[in-house]
């Protein structure tokens, strides 16, 4: 028998919260449903109306309807489910704890979800809880290495106060060389992107010979300066300079940020550089490469330039370069900004020696 049309009204304090459902965006999906039913029929539309215009069935108007009427607006949500997970004891999630952080799993070297769920008998969920609450992340691994140079700390706080309070009328430029770059073709022809399938290439390669490049990142701008040389010598490395002061104007002074390469500290160097009393040499620390700028531009490259790129010989490889710097110059250069202090940096450098310390002592 079919229910007879029944005028359903909402009561005028729900009505307000039934519009804040309906207009914030983080209301579920089925949440939404079960509002609009109530807004319709509150409007005076009969059942099957609101079902049709909802793509509904008329039992399920009914049943939130039947809902509403029960429990009020707090009818219209989800009954508590069966099923539960059970509650963690203290001493659990205190041997999860310490298993995480002291033991090392039999059948891996570190611990998975999985494998801590077995090995605890709890559940996949629970582990990856308690690991959240905690900050675990055991699936990460960083490393480090620590500098022996004994100038390191004067080495940071030059470098670092050259990026972050440059000298007025002046360049600073971070300059480095990319060795070995090799020229690599594919096999087979690349199989292109489609729709549904992604990119594919064969898994070996010929080689067709490598380059070098010296780059010059100027750190006010985040134009490039670069040089593709056939060879990594003191000789190529002068040639750059040469180039570097050609290529800047006069009237500035100009800091160069280098690592510690022997090709940079040769005597043909050091006597070129005398002889030019505009250009200062600053050197970073040994085992500090991530204090030299222009490694960022050199990740730059490698993924947009060179780790897809084919290459049937070297000068391809040589024209894709200067290509790459020439479009970095035209429309992606911008200045580099260094936000941490050195003594925020060797604050975290005796930390981390702290706790290396301490660890072996245990």
């Amino acid at each position: 028998m079919a229910r007879r049309n029944k005028v359903y009204q909402l009561k005028p304090e729900d009505r307000q919260e039934l519009e804040s459902l309906l207009r914030s965006h983080k209301t579920s999906q089925n949440i939404v449903l079960r509002a609009r039913i109530l807004n319709l029929c509150d409007a005076g539309q009969p059942a099957h109306t609101v079902a049709s215009e909802l793509g509904t069935s008329t039992n399920t108007v009914y049943k939130w309807l039947t809902r509403y009427q029960a429990s009020g607006l707090k009818g219209i949500h989800d009954l508590p489910r069966s099923g539960q997970p059970r509650k963690l004891s203290q001493n659990k999630v205190n041997e999860v704890l310490k298993l995480t952080q002291e033991k090392i799993p039999a059948e891996a070297t570190h611990w998975s979800l999985r494998i801590m769920a077995k090995h605890a008998g709890i559940t996949v969920w629970q582990v990856q809880e308690i690991w959240k609450a905690a900050k675990l992340k055991p699936h990460w691994l960083k490393t480090f290495k620590f500098s022996n140079d004994p100038l390191f700390a004067e080495k940071v706080v030059d470098v670092v106060g050259l990026y972050m309070n440059p000298p007025d009328n002046a360049m600073i430029l971070s300059i480095d060389e990319k060795t070995q770059i090799q020229a690599l073709d594919r096999t087979q022809p690349m199989l292109q992107l489609k729709p549904g399938q992604i990119a594919r290439r064969t898994h070996d390669y010929k080689r067709n010979g490598t380059r070098s490049l010296y780059a010059a990142f100027d750190i006010l701008t985040g134009n490039v300066i670069g040089r593709v040389t056939n060879r990594h010598r003191a000789k190529e490395f002068l040639d750059f300079l040469r180039q570097v002061e050609r290529s800047t104007p006069k009237e500035l002074e100009l800091h160069l940020i280098l690592d510690n390469s022997t090709t940079h500290k040769t005597q043909e160097v050091k006597d070129w550089l005398e002889k030019r009393p505009r250009i200062q040499v600053h050197f970073t620390p040994t085992s500090a490469s991530w204090l030299n700028a222009v490694e960022g531009w050199f990740s730059q490259l490698e993924r947009r330039a060179l780790y897809r790129g084919v290459f049937s010989n070297v000068k391809e490889l040589r024209d894709e370069i200067h290509r790459f710097i020439k479009v970095h110059n035209a429309k992606h250069a911008k200045p580099f900004r260094w936000t941490k202090s050195a003594n925020a940096i060797l604050a975290s450098v005796q930390r981390a020696k702290d706790s290396l310390t301490n660890k072996t002592k245990d």
